[in-house]
């Protein structure tokens, strides 16, 4: 099986520092839709792994996240996509949960679900507690420029191996070729 792990904010969609809160704040990135189809079309099980702090700080209601990744779903398949599953950790970072990354809680239930193992499988985010959590289970941490991308790679802490690319479309060509 070939199985790819995204983050959703900063990667497939514009982040916000207030939080996503509505289906109508969530606006793909350019090109992020297109390359989700070409991970489709290849045969991908196409996953996300996302943080939703949110939730557990009151921002907005379960209804509401569904709601946003309803929009998500739709604008995926209209693309020509298809994004299989979506894991989220509802909460907030003072809960101390085994979920939410750097932990990697999150992608242990992706590898369970599917019964894979995430060994080399490409994750891709745009903050270092996503690539922690990749790296965490064996994965091919990659680092988008998007999002809060810019920054982490500011910060210099990647984990060994993390390969960088501008976005979500130039990270998918690079193991599609």
């Amino acid at each position: 099986m070939k199985l790819v792990i995204l983050d959703r904010d900063g990667v497939i969609n514009f982040d916000s520092d207030a939080y996503i809160r509505s289906p109508e704040e969530w606006k793909p990135i350019p090109g992020s839709l297109e390359a989700i189809a070409k991970l489709t079309q290849a045969g991908y099980v196409v996953t996300v792994a996302t943080n939703q702090a949110g939730v557990g700080r009151g921002l907005f209601e379960m209804a509401t996240l569904n709601a946003i990744h309803d929009r998500m779903h739709r604008a995926v398949g209209q693309a020509g996509g298809r994004i299989d599953a979506v894991f989220y950790c509802p909460h907030a970072q003072e809960a101390n949960c085994l979920c939410r990354k750097p932990r990697p809680g999150l992608h242990e239930e992706i590898g369970r679900r599917f019964s894979a193992s995430l060994k080399g499988v490409p994750c891709i985010g745009d903050s270092q507690r996503d690539l922690e959590a990749c790296a965490a289970v064996g994965g091919q941490p990659m680092l988008v420029l998007t999002g809060k991308g810019e920054a982490t790679r500011r910060e210099g802490r990647l984990p060994p191996g993390t390969l960088v690319y501008k976005n979500l479309a130039e990270a998918v060509k690079s193991f599609l070729k």
